[in-house]
């Protein structure tokens, strides 16, 4: 019997955790994305070929979506064979600011923390999670140990913090939203 791919575990586990977070059928008058279910966007189900009532969109169709745009297309999934904790952050801010933000945050981070590129060399911030990312992913942890992981993740949610923030501050429309994102998106350990 063959053992189950390590990577697809942690995204089952991370798929439901922010399912069950997002919860079912939300359309909240302030919220830009219309309405919503199990934390999908109405144009997110219709993109990917969902045609019915939106507060009808199966849990298992949520799942789906999730795992093919949040999970493999940015390449989370390849940063989960690295370091787990920073694929888990990736994905739970991809779902919420989008993938490609996630990955910029890391890489910013990464930069920033390469010791003027002394550990490794900077990296482009594409927004992009490739090779030369991983690369620099891993010569980070070479340099600072698994306690780095710790580090990079706080770097990365203080992007993160920052931007929700700045929102708030230019559309006073997200304040509904400013302390819940603060309260359920930052400094919660979002693989577990």
């Amino acid at each position: 019997m063959p053992r189950p791919d390590p990577s697809t575990c942690a995204a089952d586990a991370l798929i439901d955790a922010v399912i069950d977070r997002e919860g079912r059928y939300v359309n909240h008058p302030a919220d830009r994305g219309g309405p919503t279910c199990w934390g999908i966007t109405e144009a997110v189900a219709r993109a990917q070929g969902y045609a019915g009532a939106m507060r009808d969109l199966p849990r298992s169709e949520a799942a789906s979506i999730y795992r093919r745009l949040y999970w493999l297309r940015p390449g989370f999934d390849k940063v989960a064979l690295h370091a787990s904790r920073i694929a888990a952050e990736l994905f739970d801010t991809g779902v919420n600011m989008g993938t490609g933000s996630a990955a910029g945050f890391l890489q910013r981070a990464l930069n920033a923390l390469n010791r003027a590129a002394r550990d490794y060399p900077d990296i482009a911030v594409d927004r992009d999670v490739g090779p030369r990312t991983l690369s620099a992913l891993d010569g980070f942890l070479k340099a600072r140990g698994k306690g780095g992981e710790t580090i990079l993740l706080r770097a990365m949610e203080a992007l993160q913090g920052e931007r929700y923030i700045a929102l708030a501050e230019r559309r006073p429309s997200q304040e509904a939203f400013l302390y819940g994102w603060l309260a359920n998106r930052i400094g919660n350990d979002a693989s577990h």
